[in-house]
């Protein structure tokens, strides 16, 4: 399996699945919520969603990278020219919170850089997917039994970014809780905009707001792991947008060999 659209439409239907794995527990009166050692949520649906996932992408022979497996040291990954990037269930607080703002996330990664891309939202049943290569994402809502969707890659599905404009700049964040250096994001930002409007949203779909065009930039000066990151990053990529490390000022790389993203900007 070569092909990237075909590559894509097995990603696209293990996220399906994964999210329908997801959803049989977000039914369940108990999760059977642990506590990490990062102090990060654990669901019997990450868990769920994690072994759908990795019988599909095992297929492949292409090494994975994931939140719910025990990840290979650097020594071990440093060689890999392609690999797998996964978080099964990104926004597992927002999962025990049920307020349906939590993701399946798949991206296939080269060299570093991510070239394919899918989140699926399982509570809407919205599909986002990109080919980097091609320069296309698309948005895809499923019906309500998530039955795989037979018109893919339509134009009517195409995502874009919105034009730039000078008056208002919608920045992705918490309405809550920002930290010091995304205050002072927004207080730059205001000496060029008459007015800044904050749009909040959980896990990767703060990536998806601003690739199609429900927001302008998104600051994230906290702490991510690749696998937050790297579908968002190729949904974006694909639409022309820049996803850039703040401490360096370069794109955001993947399979480091710390496994943790620099602050980083997504913008036009």
């Amino acid at each position: 399996m070569t092909n990237a659209n075909d590559l894509l439409r097995m990603m696209i239907n293990a996220s399906i699945a994964a999210g329908k794995a997801i959803l049989t527990v977000y039914d369940m009166a108990d999760f059977g919520v642990k506590i990490k050692d990062d102090n990060s949520p654990l669901t019997l649906a990450d868990l769920a969603s994690s072994d759908v996932i990795n019988s599909y992408l095992k297929k492949t022979g292409y090494p994975i990278i994931s939140e719910e497996i025990k990840n290979q040291q650097f020594e071990a990954r440093k060689d890999w020219e392609t690999c797998w990037i996964v978080d099964p269930l990104d926004g597992t607080k927002e999962f025990v919170k049920r307020n349906g703002e939590f993701t399946v996330n798949i991206a296939l990664c080269a060299h570093g850089a991510p070239t394919l891309g899918v989140i699926y939202v399982p509570v809407t049943r919205e599909l986002y997917y990109a080919n980097v290569k091609e320069e296309k994402a698309y948005k895809t809502v499923l019906d309500e039994h998530h039955s795989n969707p037979e018109n893919l890659f339509n134009e009517k599905d195409r995502i874009n970014p919105s034009m730039a404009q000078k008056k208002l700049l919608r920045v992705v964040g918490s309405r809550s809780h920002m930290n010091q250096d995304t205050l002072d994001y927004i207080a730059k930002a205001e000496e060029s905009f008459d007015a800044i409007e904050i749009v909040s949203k959980g896990s990767s779909l703060k990536f998806c707001l601003v690739a199609e065009g429900k927001a302008d930039v998104y600051p994230r000066f906290a702490p991510t792991m690749e696998w937050d990151t790297a579908a968002g990053h190729a949904i974006c990529k694909a639409v022309g947008l820049k996803v850039t490390s703040q401490g360096t000022q370069e794109e955001l790389q993947y399979n480091k060999k710390n496994l943790l993203n620099p602050y980083f900007l997504v913008e036009k």
